[in-house]
């Protein structure tokens, strides 16, 4: 009977062992990294006036985690996704950073949002070599001088300023004029244009400004429409150029407009309405959410019906989706016992095909791609190639 009663107290031990080890971090691994999980962070806006962008690109990156979690995850462990709300506020982004760092252990951050509040957090999380991968900003201040700990997927403002400017000149349009964030994104953009306009011995006819999270845009209006422009590049989100558009027009000014990929199409639609935003031109860091001929779209939507039961596929989901899948595809490279160094390596190792969309990383280069991609919105609202 005491062998027995032996036996089973050793059994019970053992299950209590084996329970206990399901959340137990892996003794050569940093924090984040147990034998069953791999929680990586993300802080963005899901509220406030900007919290769609945020919305959209979490539900994607979730939408993949599904996937990837239903088919076993990461050599057997599951991805946790921290995500949490900064209201594009610069000091909440700082302080989410700290939280997901010592607070809810990251292994890694992905899907960060907007140029200020990442400039900011990179003192953060480059402090704690805690590498940041997927920043939804092309600002030229986040690119250089390169950072270790940051990795960029999509092309900058410069690549997309300066295809619209080429294009816009290619018709003939050299009357140009620029609407702009009062903030790191914004500036960058306006950086990129007038750089762009200077290699065809150009400059803006007009600059206009607007203060971040605002849409007091009377100002820009009145510096902007009494040059008559022919054009107006616009670096900025969707509301202030929602009623940039709506005041340019009241004052009898019908240039064509343009955007950079931040805007947002379905946002900008919904906001402006179809018609007002008919003709608008958007330069855009992602393949096509609508073709699903390139095989990440089409995992991407099929994905996203599994996991949020619609079809309403956007840009920044499609993002949020492509960053999930690179954050996937370089921690398997990173091996069984992930570290954050093995990440680094991994990402910075040789090219990712994601796809139908490429990232390649170098220790000298974390620009992952020069991707853009021109779109014109039709009198409906959908967005044409």
């Amino acid at each position: 009977m005491k062998l027995i009663h032996a036996i089973k107290s050793a059994a019970a031990s053992l299950g209590a062992l084996a329970v206990l080890s399901l959340s137990t971090p892996l003794c050569n691994a940093d924090p984040g990294v147990t034998d069953s999980t791999i929680t990586l962070g993300m802080s963005a806006p899901f509220s406030g006036p900007n919290g769609a962008y945020g919305a959209e690109m979490k539900e994607g990156a979730l939408a993949y985690f599904a996937q990837l979690n239903a088919a076993g995850g990461i050599g057997g462990r599951k991805v946790d996704l921290v995500a949490l709300d900064d209201g594009y506020d610069t000091e909440r982004a700082v302080s989410n950073t700290r939280k997901l760092i010592n607070e809810s252990n990251a292994f890694a951050l992905m899907a960060f949002y907007g140029s200020s509040p990442t400039t900011e957090s990179m003192k953060v999380f480059a402090e704690a070599k805690v590498p940041l991968i997927g920043t939804i900003s092309g600002a030229s201040t986040l690119r250089t001088p390169v950072n270790r700990y940051m990795f960029h997927l999509r092309a900058s403002y410069a690549d997309e300023t300066e295809t619209l400017v080429n294009h816009l000149v290619g018709l003939g349009i050299t009357h140009i004029a620029v609407f702009y964030q009062n903030d790191g994104f914004g500036k960058s953009g306006l950086e990129g244009v007038t750089a762009a306009l200077g290699r065809h011995k150009l400059k803006p006819v007009a600059i206009g400004s607007v203060e971040r999270n605002s849409i007091q845009v009377e100002n820009a209006v009145k510096d902007i429409a009494k040059v008559s422009p022919q054009a107006v590049i616009m670096v900025t989100l969707y509301k202030p150029t929602a009623e940039f558009i709506r005041q340019m027009r009241k004052a009898g000014q019908m240039p064509q407009f343009s955007t950079l990929s931040p805007i947002g199409a379905d946002l900008i639609v919904n906001e402006l309405g179809a018609q007002q935003a008919h003709g608008l031109g958007i330069s855009q860091v992602m393949p096509y959410p609508w073709n699903d001929t390139v095989p990440v779209v089409r995992d991407y939507q099929r994905a996203l019906q599994a996991f949020a039961k619609h079809k309403n596929y956007s840009y920044y989901g499609l993002e949020g989706y492509l960053n999930a899948k690179l954050v996937a595809e370089a921690l398997r490279r990173a091996g069984k016992e992930p570290t954050r160094e093995k990440l680094i390596a991994a990402l910075e190792g040789g090219p990712f095909e994601l796809g139908g969309y490429k990232v390649a990383y170098s220790s000298s280069n974390h620009n992952g791609s020069r991707f853009v991609d021109l779109t014109v919105l039709s009198r409906d609202g959908r967005v044409l190639r």
